[in-house]
């Protein structure tokens, strides 16, 4: 009986520690506004990257809240290191603005996100829209009325001058065009077709453009690692299909899990594209043979995944 309760009460320990593993929350930067003003909303979504993979998928959003509160913009998404001492505690971020033309108070609901298929919500934000101030103890007067102003070319001129010009350039643009087609002879046009780079060659051309750079040896670290994170998703994207130009290294490597790749280059990828991250998000400042390291597994990778078409491939 009483290995049974321990066996229960770790069961549920590690839950309580997955449960922990992300959260999400929803900010607004004001309660209160005029009508017509705006209030910008920050969702916010908080997850560490060293406890399995993680999925996120943010509320869908339309042109209105409710029927007395409109989406005036909803910003991309971005994905940040909130905490500069733990690189491993990533945030991704979007922003969303609202306004009201009707006052009142008006609950926005809570914002619904999905976590590795769990659905969590934020906690509901209450809004006062206040109308402008009227003093009642002055007499109500109609709106003045349009103050016709005597028409002056003089003036117009002043203000329109580069219409004429524009007009005047457009004649001589004319002419000129008129009198080359009338000299121009009529010659065969001879499409010349353009071979198709395959994409690893493209991407080790830049790596070893990257390479030939010497970019950390002169102390620019951070924008030797974000180029050869970018072209790795670059050539992932074109190779594989996988959005990873817009994806994080744990979606990238959630969507190569499926490919035939043996896992010590997959090893390699991940601490390539995670030394790239830290770099980027954390200052990280690796060794000299660190640096060497992500330039050689970036092009061990593109050669070993690269898609050899054979002339065999070519007559099927």
């Amino acid at each position: 009986m009483r290995k049974l309760i321990s066996i229960l009460i770790l069961i549920f320990s590690v839950g309580a520690i997955n449960a922990q593993s992300y959260s999400v929350e929803a900010k607004a930067d004001t309660n209160s506004i005029l009508i017509g003003e705006q209030i910008n909303i920050t969702l916010q979504s908080n997850y560490r990257v060293d406890e399995g993979e993680i999925n996120i998928i943010f509320p869908t959003l339309y042109d209105t809240i409710n029927e007395f509160v409109e989406v005036v913009n909803k910003s991309v998404i971005d994905t940040l290191i909130p905490d500069k001492e733990d690189p491993y505690a990533f945030a991704q971020q979007q922003t969303i603005t609202i306004t009201s033309f009707d006052s009142g108070y008006y609950a926005i609901p809570p914002f619904r996100f999905v976590i590795n298929n769990d659905t969590i919500e934020t906690e509901p934000i209450l809004i006062e829209v206040q109308t402008m101030p009227v003093d009642t103890a002055q007499a109500i007067f109609d709106i003045k009325g349009v103050i016709d102003e005597p028409f002056s070319f003089t003036d117009w001129l002043k203000d329109n001058w580069w219409w004429m010009v524009a007009i005047l350039v457009l004649i001589i643009g004319v002419i000129y065009l008129i009198k080359f087609l009338k000299n121009r002879k009529p010659n065969e046009v001879v499409e010349e077709v353009v071979p198709e780079i395959p994409v690893h060659i493209i991407a080790l051309e830049k790596l070893e453009k990257i390479r030939d750079e010497k970019l950390w040896q002169s102390g620019k670290v951070k924008l030797y690692h974000s180029h050869i994170s970018e072209i790795l998703r670059e050539y992932i994207e074109n190779r594989y299909q996988v959005n990873a130009l817009e994806e994080t290294t744990a979606e990238i490597l959630h969507g190569l899990r499926l490919q035939n790749i043996s896992p010590e280059l997959m090893n390699k990828l991940t601490q390539t594209l995670t030394l790239a991250d830290l770099v980027k998000f954390a200052k990280e400042q690796p060794l000299p043979n660190e640096n060497e390291m992500s330039i050689t597994a970036a092009i061990e990778f593109v050669n070993t995944t690269k898609l050899v078409i054979t002339e065999s491939n070519d007559a099927n």
